[in-house]
């Protein structure tokens, strides 16, 4: 098994996961005026339970860091994975977090 991947596919507005070759999952986005607002996130059935999301959602908010995009968490599991990294908590502007529960 190979490690997987995180890809940014910008024609999509998806950042994906990639493990041996197969699409494992992917987190949506929209773009603005430097926010990037996450969506959805889906694990395929066949990935789930091998910490594939966590390795995606870390991935593309290492991404928007790196871009220096601040982050709307509207998909619950951004949401919630953020709640348990409060490292990557910066990331969503102070004064949007109580909207979000952060």
């Amino acid at each position: 098994m190979t490690e997987p991947q995180v890809l940014d596919v910008a024609e999509w507005s998806r950042f994906e996961i990639h493990l041996d070759g197969r699409l494992a999952g992917f987190v949506a986005y929209r773009t603005s005026r430097g926010t990037i607002t996450f969506t959805h996130t889906e694990i395929d059935s066949a990935f789930e339970g091998r910490g594939l999301g966590s390795t995606l959602v870390r991935g593309a908010l290492d991404a928007a860091r790196a871009r220096g995009l601040a982050v709307l968490p509207q998909c619950p599991f951004v949401r919630g994975w953020l709640q348990k990294h409060e490292d990557y908590l910066d990331l969503v502007p102070e004064g949007e977090r109580p909207r979000f529960g952060l």
